[in-house]
């Protein structure tokens, strides 16, 4: 006897793969004819095809195109020919008729080959052989020409442009509108109480301040993505409809289900019917959401690649007015954070229309079941929308303050980056670190805020679908006697309360995912609305007969500033050199800047004829090897790169160099010292060829001797560059005798131009300006350099950085620690307490879901026992008041376990942010000078971002999601104990697939964050050698450079989505089965089952499909997102300097006299390395003066990091006043010492605070020291005195301000032993004269090492001590040393062009030649 009648066998379940497959025929007949095949169409191979008519040979064509993958629709045909043929294959066995089965098995089997061969067994394959060793990049697959970043990037731009272009026109209409005008008349007169006219005021403040934020184009980014990626959008909202229409087929199913096992005389078949239809249905529901979810999240990383783009784009172009209002921390945070949020919320954009239709939906077909009763629930969910609404409110101001905290939190870790050495040269961390800590309480008192406010909501929306139907039951019964709720509709209606209730929960976090994306659209507006730099500032006409004019030419650094340059008028004719000089802050610099088309012109015009070079006053080097920096993007040519490295003075350096020019040269150029960057960054300028070469002070930071090699090779009147345009601004006197022309500055006004020797005669400002510091008997003819003396090579601070930076930057850097271990360190950080009460609170609730439903399932035997019969009320009470009070446990419960996980996640939040920041600021010297800084920053934004916001979330929707898959299995075993026996193997399968993923996803997640921080710190390099990438016109190269960065992280980001969709589908399908297996066994034991029962375990089972795809994609998510943890605890474990601070305390007064002992002392930078220092032995006396001289690279800078213990000594030992330090805890040694270090750096934040962070001094001693350091003028000339706030890095102070700003901060210590490390070599000679005289005077009563470049600066020191390779040469007096004619210091003097016999007064001994 046959399952299905035989013509159903032979008709129906015949054509339905078959009208599926010519459905979809038409789509791949367009496919194929597309592209013309590699294998053509033979005249055979079509007559086959015409005359085979049987369907299934049209699978082969598309088998055909080369490199294809056999498509989702033949795999879908293949499913239903071997579900179709299942019957067929029963009814077949049982004619047992052995031909025709044989037949049979080899057509299931050629089709489950197709199915799994081809369509699924690639990527399955794949996941297998990654799942037996860890990913790499060099496994990921190239990107397809339109998923990569330029793709992408070209459409957005080109549509952003004209939806900028509107909304720059509207907002210009919105300005030109007259304002109303206010009457000015005393409010008082016309009798206004006091209080109006307050109200009044606070209006306007209100106003005043709606005004400032929309003085920026608003209202474009939005429609310009939309526009941008319509194509994905409409498609992807295609499938979402169709998905949502066929989640409604089920309880219709369910339905049919149900009446089915209460009406014991139907057939049967019809029961299986119904099973295999569940099946289908859930099946089709499952493609088509993939595709959805693929479209959607591909968009994502579109959205989120375009935005990088176009933020990075933008960055090249800003001009100075808008880059003040966003610091580097703040853009690299619109970069990660911002655009990541656009990210996120593009994968549920379309829940803003899909969450009202469902709704609609699901109401109608309950208005179908339960009639009018619909809209009491209807009534309670239209009243928790203004709840809704107000909780959205809210959440969007704490998101916006904390928003404020991240960027003040980066910006302050920035500064420490970038000035650490200072800090620990200070002893200033544990300052730094109170300033961040600060902030971070701050920051999470919000997070607390938005987390209760979080649970709030999830109070609501637990108890909403409860108390929905609670509504709708007790309505409908309480109606009518004759409404008794049975099975059919309970269950029904139940499943359609489940549709409902997946867009009632999606609502909040929509709406929260929208308010946290509002705030980040409108700081992306602000930031790409913003003026880009006037290109048309420097005009470009070659007719002119001057190489570079400037008329009349006023600038400033801002629009609403003071002009730094007034009246400037300049002409300079090809080829001449020209040389720009004048005191400290007299504009030199920005004259520089003005001519690059950097400042703010304010009238004026400037013509340059031909390319720009700059060599900028601090050098800019790329992270890339040494060649790649001084070619710059240009082609090799190798002749000229010699000569170039020669002229340079470079070649001696390369040989020292571990892989000579194709060292990797570190971050910021770590592992050069400041003459050897400076030098590259000159061959840099001088390889590029340029017409006009502008340089700012480039032989400040090299030795003299190296200095009058580079001027007479390559920048002076014979050298490289001798048919070129030169401006060079210069504080070295000795070589204006050799230029062609002389500007002088004073004040940013040209107070004289002329020769050398003219105006010398004219007796003005320049010979004043000489006299101070020259005598003219000193200027002797620069000689060619004496032989032997060839610049010696800088010894680079530490070769086996580039190795090490090599070793970092490798992308297979990724270490694999044992998850458990993470988890237990974060719930452990989370506290053992909070964590289990918190689960004991979500596991009752979960037993409440169950009781409510087996409560209903037990309410609906009712209609069967009440059958014709009254119902009595009583009953009815008890069922509707057990009903509820189970619903709103359930909120109450959840809200209860969601506090105290909030509590939990924030104390984990803070315990890892503080072990991470009070370890970074413990770690050894070295960890900085090998490490990029992008990779540190990562760990501060994105990881610690990952583990405030993103770890809580996905650890509780894990736990709910295990809790619901396990109550579900529970119900249906219940319901059915057969089921029992599918369990077993589906969960192992379920684990199999879930291992393999999760496997595979984490490590793509971790290459994902490799991946990503070479994009910052890419950023970041652009951002500080903006001017020399400008100057250069190199602006598309680097967007090639940004696109080419961020392509590798698309590689890593595009399989992790495909890995997403891979498992889906795996996963989907387990639970259509588990759909499938509890219809089928509720249909084989109808007979023993009430339908109660089974209307439970189906709608169960329906539901159960999203929640193993939830489950999975959780634990896949948390194993992810715990990497944060791992990353951050991978920076808190790294071994620490010496403590700060030891039992051994030096006396208060410590030094007192300031002696210095060096006994044997040597030195290396790490263990495997060769000794920097051999075996230093010296005594210095308490107030000496000693002048520490040697070649680049012989141990200068070293000896003072060793009195620091920046480097820790290998052996011997230094003594302080008979202490030894090496006893002393860092922090008592450290604040004991005063340095002046060779780069000023300054941190962002007020004056007073650079000065003094610790609060310690007084006013009066601020105002006194910054009157000794020449300051107190200038402070007391700032509108906000010792409270004005310097900029990143010190950028609105010049170098001079900031060097003695520096030498203020050493005379606020006034400790006995101060160190000078090359603290003049950037100044001029007026400011290097303030600064020895100070010096003289306010330190006489002190040990002080000067660490010289200018031999001139410690000839009046009582001895002199000359390095060589790590060893003591010479030490005496500079008046020995200078009469032993065969010493190394005389030859070093002679060189410089110091005479014996010019001790005695340092103004004569300025070197000259």
């Amino acid at each position: 006897d046959p399952d299905l009648p035989i013509c159903v066998e032979q008709t129906v379940l015949v054509w339905l793969p078959l009208a599926f497959l010519w459905l979809c025929a038409p789509w791949h007949f367009a496919n194929l004819c597309k592209k013309a095949a590699k294998a053509p169409l033979s005249k055979l191979y079509i007559c086959k095809q015409v005359k085979c008519s049987h369907a299934k040979r049209f699978v082969f064509s598309v088998r055909r195109r080369p490199r294809a993958v056999d498509s989702g629709s033949l795999f879908v045909f293949w499913l239903l020919q071997v579900l179709c043929a299942i019957f067929q294959f029963q009814t077949l066995l049982r004619d047992a008729l052995n031909k025709v089965l044989n037949v049979c098995f080899f057509s299931s089997q050629s089709a489950l080959h197709y199915m799994f061969g081809s369509f699924q067994s690639h990527l399955t394959r794949t996941y297998y052989w990654r799942y037996r060793r860890p990913l790499v990049q060099e496994d990921m697959w190239d990107l397809n020409e339109k998923d990569s970043s330029q793709a992408i990037c070209q459409g957005f731009e080109d549509i952003m442009a004209i939806e900028l272009k509107k909304a720059r026109s509207s907002l210009q209409k919105k300005r030109n509108k007259p304002k109303t005008k206010d009457g000015h008349q005393n409010g008082l007169a016309k009798g206004v109480s006091q209080d109006v006219l307050v109200m009044k005021e606070k209006k306007k403040k209100k106003k005043e301040k709606k005004d400032s934020e929309s003085e920026y184009p608003n209202s474009w980014l939005v429609p310009t993505i939309a526009k941008t990626f319509k194509g994905v959008l409409l498609e992807s909202a295609f499938f979402k409809l169709i998905q949502d229409l066929l989640s409604f087929a089920s309880p219709q199913l369910l339905k049919l289900m149900i009446s089915f096992t209460q009406d014991k005389s139907s057939q049967a078949w019809t029961g299986y019917l119904y099973a295999v239809l569940l099946l289908v249905v859930a099946f089709l529901q499952s493609v088509i959401l993939q595709q959805y979810f693929q479209r959607c999240f591909i968009l994502g990383m579109k959205v989120r690649t375009a935005l990088m783009a176009a933020v990075y784009k933008k960055a090249l172009v800003v001009s100075n007015d808008s880059r003040k209002e966003s610091t580097a921390g703040e853009i690299v945070n619109l970069m990660s954070a911002d655009a990541q949020r656009f990210n996120d919320v593009t994968n549920f954009i379309h829940l803003l229309w899909s969450c009202p239709l469902q709704i609609a939906l699901a109401i109608a077909f309950l208005w179908i079941e339960l009639g009018p009763s619909v809209l009491a629930g209807l009534l309670v969910m239209v009243l928790m929308v203004p709840i809704n609404g107000w909780l959205a409110t809210k959440s969007r101001g704490f998101q916006m303050e904390n928003m404020k905290f991240k960027d003040k939190r980066m910006k302050i870790v920035n500064d420490i980056l970038n000035g650490i050495k200072v800090l620990k040269y200070y002893a200033w961390e544990s300052s730094f670190e109170a300033q961040v800590q600060e902030i971070r309480e701050q920051e999470l008192k919000v997070m607390r805020k938005f987390a209760y406010l979080s649970s709030v909501s999830t109070f609501i929306f637990s108890c909403a679908p409860a108390i929905v139907s609670l509504a709708t039951f007790a309505v409908f019964v309480s109606v009518s006697p004759n409404n008794i709720l049975d099975a059919e509709k309970a269950f029904t209606s139940i499943s359609l309360f489940n549709i409902l209730r997946f867009p009632l929960a999606m609502l909040p976090q929509l709406i929260s995912i929208m308010v946290q994306t509002a705030v980040s659209k409108k700081r992306l507006e602000k930031f790409l609305s913003g003026d880009d730099l006037d290109t048309m500032a420097i005009a470009r006409d070659d007719s002119h007969s001057a190489a570079v004019s400037m008329t009349e030419g006023t600038y400033a650094w801002e629009r609403d500033t003071e002009p730094v340059l007034k009246n400037v008028s300049l002409d300079i004719k090809p080829g001449r050199l020209v040389a720009v000089v004048g005191a400290v802050g007299s504009g030199k610099t920005s004259l520089i800047s003005a001519l690059l088309g950097e400042l703010h012109s304010l009238k004026g015009r400037i013509n340059i004829k031909g390319s720009v070079a700059f060599v900028p006053q601090q050098a800019w080097i790329q992270n890339a090897t040494l060649k790649d920096n001084v070619l710059f993007g240009s082609d090799v040519n190798e002749e000229r790169y010699r000569s170039v490295v020669e002229g340079c003075a470079l070649g001696p350096d390369l040989d020292l160099l571990p892989g000579r020019d194709q060292t990797e040269i570190g971050e910021k150029g770590i592992n050069l010292s400041g003459g050897q960057k400076q030098r590259v960054s000159l061959a840099r300028a001088v390889y590029s060829s340029a017409d006009v070469y502008l340089l700012d002070d480039p032989l400040s930071a090299v030795d003299s001797h190296v200095g009058k090699h580079l001027f007479e090779r390559v920048i002076g009147p014979k050298g490289l560059l001798k048919d070129k345009t030169r401006i060079l601004v210069t504080h070295g006197i000795s070589f204006l005798p050799y230029v062609d022309e002389i500007v002088v500055l004073v004040n940013g006004v040209v107070s004289e131009v002329g020769s050398y020797d003219g105006l010398r005669a004219s007796k003005g400002a320049f010979s004043e300006f000489l006299e101070t510091y020259a005598q003219e008997s000193d200027f002797e003819q620069i000689d060619m350099l004496p032989e032997g003396l060839e610049p010696q090579a800088d010894g680079s601070p530490e070769d086996i950085v580039s190795s090490t930076l090599k070793r970092e930057n490798s992308l297979r850097h990724s270490q694999r620690h044992n998850i458990t271990e993470l988890y237990l360190q974060y719930l452990r950080s989370m506290g053992w307490c909070l964590v289990t009460w918190s689960f004991l609170f979500y596991f009752i609730q979960n037993v409440a879901i169950i009781g409510q439903n087996l409560w209903l399932s037990d309410w609906t035997d009712d209609s069967v026992k009440y059958f014709n019969t009254t119902y009595p009320n009583h009953i009815r009470d008890t069922r509707i008041g057990v009903f509820g009070a189970l619903g709103v446990a359930q909120g109450f419960l959840v809200f209860l376990g969601t506090i105290l996980l909030a509590d939990g996640s924030i104390s984990a939040s803070r315990s890892l942010h503080t072990s991470l920041l009070s370890n970074i600021l413990k770690v050894p010297m070295v960890f900085f000078d090998t490490t990029p800084s992008g990779r540190i920053v990562n760990r501060f934004a994105k990881d610690i971002f990952t583990v405030d916001e993103m770890i809580p979330m996905s650890f509780r929707s894990w736990i709910l999601c295990l809790l619901g898959v396990l109550g579900t299995l529970f119900v249906i075993c219940l319901a059915t104990p057969i089921f029992t026996a599918v369990v077993v193997p589906m969960a192992v399968i379920y684990y199999f697939v879930q291992r393999f993923y999760v496997a595979t996803s984490r490590q793509l997640r971790r290459l994902d964050s490799v991946s990503r921080s070479p994009i910052y710190s890419h950023f970041g390099e652009t951002v500080s050698g903006l001017s020399v990438i400008r100057a250069y016109g190199h602006q598309q190269r680097f967007l090639k450079q940004n696109e080419d960065t961020i392509d590798q992280n698309l590689k890593s980001v595009y399989p992790w989505i495909v890995s997403n969709r891979w498992l889906a589908m795996r996963l989907e399908s387990l639970g259509n089965l588990v759909v499938f297996f509890s219809a089928l066994f509720a249909v084989i034991s109808r007979d023993s089952l009430n339908s109660g029962l089974v209307g439970l375990s189906i709608s169960y089972a329906l539901n159960v499909t999203q929640t193993l795809n939830w489950l999975v994609r959780m634990t896949s998510e948390l194993e992810t997102n715990i990497v944060a943890v791992e990353r951050v605890r991978e920076y808190a474990e790294i071994k620490n300097e010496a403590p700060w601070i030891t039992t051994n305390r030096p006396p208060d007064d410590w030094p007192t006299d300031g002696n210095i002992n060096f006994e044997n002392y040597k030195v290396r930078y790490r263990p495997e390395l060769e000794l920097i220092l051999h075996g230093i032995t010296c005594d210095i006396q308490s107030t000496e003066k000693i002048g520490i001289v040697g070649r680049t690279g012989a141990g200068k800078s070293s000896l003072t990091n060793c009195l620091f213990r920046i480097i820790e000594a290998s052996e011997g030992q230094i003594l302080v006043d008979g202490i030894d330090i090496s006893t002393l805890g860092l922090h008592d040694l450290r604040s004991r010492l005063t340095i002046i270090p060779q780069d000023p750096v300054l941190f962002s934040g007020t004056l007073r605070m650079n000065l003094d962070p610790f609060e310690k001094s007084s006013d009066e001693e601020i105002w006194t020291v910054l009157e000794l350091a020449h300051l107190k003028d200038y402070v007391r000339g700032l509108p906000t005195g010792l409270q004005h706030v310097v900029s990143e890095g010190g950028e609105n102070l010049s170098v001079g301000q900031r060097q003695l700003l520096c030498l203020a901060r050493a005379l606020l210590r006034k400790s006995r032993i101060l160190i000078l490390d090359e603290a003049t070599a950037a100044v001029d000679l007026e400011t290097d004269d303030l600064i020895q005289n100070t010096i003289r005077t306010e330190f006489s009563h002190c040990t002080v090492l000067t660490i010289a470049h200018r031999l001139n600066t410690i000839l009046d020191s009582s001895r002199v001590m000359v390095l060589d390779s790590g060893k003591i040469v010479e030490f005496d007096s500079p008046s020995v040393l200078l009469n032993n004619k065969q010493g190394h210091f005389y030859a070093m003097a002679k060189d410089a062009g110091i005479r014996g016999g010019e001790t005695t007064n340092t103004h004569s001994t300025l070197f000259i030649g």
